[in-house]
């Protein structure tokens, strides 16, 4: 198949391909060093991944792909039960990681390389940045679910599902080499490594890691040549809380060719906020661990707030109902489950045929577990998670995501996250949960309540609000349903 990275191979040379804070590398600097790092872990099979979010874990991954093996990346905030389930599912024949740091007693025990990602003759023992052939259906990376309902399981992603990914986005967002890309996101998640990483280089173009994620550094990076910006929506509601008072981040952003929320719905507060102080709208995009992406707002289409666009080229996606089938309306209400297929794929979960035969349909459909509707124009709009921000009630079927989003419209609301609850006459009843603007006088429950009946329909009005000081979230800036309290 065609090289991963085919700028590493063809006549590297002194243009960037990644910087993280003060420190990079140039294509022929990064080949040279990840080429190292290919001659010592060949043929190990599967080989962890400190992955810090550094030049180091950077150089690593790439030397893992380059000599065939797989890598499995680790959350350094991993406590050690989580990481020795990981080590004992995948058992990777060694780690890499970053000279001086210190890892923690489960990692211990496995033979550690130090990645030298030095510069120029800093860099020594590289052979070059070929790997010879691999076949594109050889796993590159084996990447943990964040395990909210047991252990997290080991998704087996193939080299075929990256490529056939990247080259997807590229065709979405008009991505070239002439990109130079800013982001702050974690190495061990596919949104951060995947298209942050492993985007840049196989387009040939160049990747600017904050380290750190904050909005002088944006400021920074967006004013000096960046061009594109991947983010999650909590750092985009920073952006738009800061953007009042910073009219130097507002210029950089305005600048920008491409702005990309992803990992979670982006409010449409959020969206319009930053529209109106940038005159440019953020785009999204939609996928998961195990199907790497599915969908994108165009380059090219309208920046609709509150969509991930269309599937993009080769992916197949369908709603489909409780008994599996096929919800065909285009009328943005009707609700149905995600269910996606094509060469993005995962392979398999590693030692669990069970739950990878559960994962999918018999015709070979992947139950992402998402449930949406569909605009006319084929637009995708999220509601939330089936199991839970699928709400029904007095005989409706309500995605919660909506109703987050009225919320947020409230100005004495500063976040909400809306479940349900069971209830003897409803089935279910919705829940708003409430971070005030101002603590000391929080919204009415009534007013809220109003609030939603007159933005949506009567019937998706909160009929319980909870007040909270903040959210559950996770690294990813997630909110974590399943952590609300009781």
């Amino acid at each position: 198949m065609t090289p991963l990275f085919p700028a590493l191979s063809d006549d590297p040379s002194s243009r960037p391909a990644l910087r993280f804070g003060e420190r990079s590398l140039t294509y022929a600097e990064l080949a040279a060093a990840a080429g190292a790092v290919a001659g010592r872990v060949r043929g190990a099979g599967r080989v962890a991944v400190w992955a810090t979010p550094s030049l180091e874990t950077a150089v690593g991954v790439v030397g893992v792909l380059l000599a065939g093996a797989a890598a499995v990346p680790l959350n350094p905030k991993s406590g050690d039960k989580e990481l020795g389930h990981i080590l004992s599912d995948s058992a990777p024949a060694l780690v890499l990681a970053a000279p001086g740091a210190e890892l923690p007693a489960p990692l211990r025990r496995l033979r550690r390389i130090d990645v030298d990602a030095g510069s120029g003759s800093d860099v020594r023992g590289g052979t070059g940045a070929s790997a010879g052939a691999v076949d594109e259906e050889e796993p590159a990376l084996v990447v943990y679910t964040s395990g909210t309902t047991g252990p997290p399981k080991g998704a087996v992603i193939p080299r075929r599902a990256i490529a056939t990914t990247l080259d997807a986005l590229a065709d979405a967002w008009q991505w070239t080499e002439q990109d130079v890309l800013v982001h702050g996101l974690p190495l061990f998640h596919v949104h951060g490594l995947v298209l942050g990483v492993l985007g840049p280089l196989r387009r040939g173009g160049s990747v600017r890691h904050l380290g750190r994620f904050d909005t002088q550094g944006v400021t920074r990076e967006l004013s000096s040549g960046a061009t594109m910006l991947f983010g999650v929506p909590t750092m985009y509601h920073r952006i738009a809380e800061a953007l009042p008072a910073d009219p130097v981040l507002a210029k950089a952003l305005a600048g920008a060719r491409l702005l990309v929320s992803g990992s979670a719905a982006l409010p449409v507060h959020d969206h319009e906020r930053i529209a109106a102080a940038t005159g440019r709208r953020v785009v999204e995009r939609y996928g998961m661990t195990e199907t790497l992406m599915n969908t994108a707002v165009r380059a090219d289409g309208e920046a609709r707030a509150g969509t991930v666009g269309v599937p993009l080229p080769g992916v197949e996606l369908r709603l489909v109902e409780d008994d599996g089938s096929v919800v065909d309306a285009l009328d943005g209400e009707s609700v149905g489950e995600i269910q996606v297929r094509g060469p993005n794929l995962f392979t398999e979960y590693l030692n669990r045929p069970d739950a990878t035969a559960a994962a999918f349909t018999a015709d070979g459909w992947f139950r992402t577990g998402d449930v949406a509707v569909r605009d006319p124009d084929g637009y995708v709009r999220i509601v939330g998670r089936k199991a839970t921000d699928l709400i029904k009630s007095g005989g409706y079927k309500i995605g919660a995501g909506e109703i987050e989003n009225a919320l947020l419209e409230h100005p004495a609301v500063r976040e909400a996250a809306v479940t349900g609850e069971p209830d003897a006459d409803l089935g279910e009843r919705i829940v708003a949960w409430v971070v005030p603007a101002d603590p000391e006088s929080p919204p009415r429950e009534g007013e809220l309540a109003d609030h939603v009946a007159g933005r949506l329909a009567p019937h998706k009005r909160p009929r319980v609000v909870r007040y909270l000081d903040a959210l559950p979230r996770n690294d990813m800036g997630k909110i974590m349903k399943r952590a609300l309290p009781s």
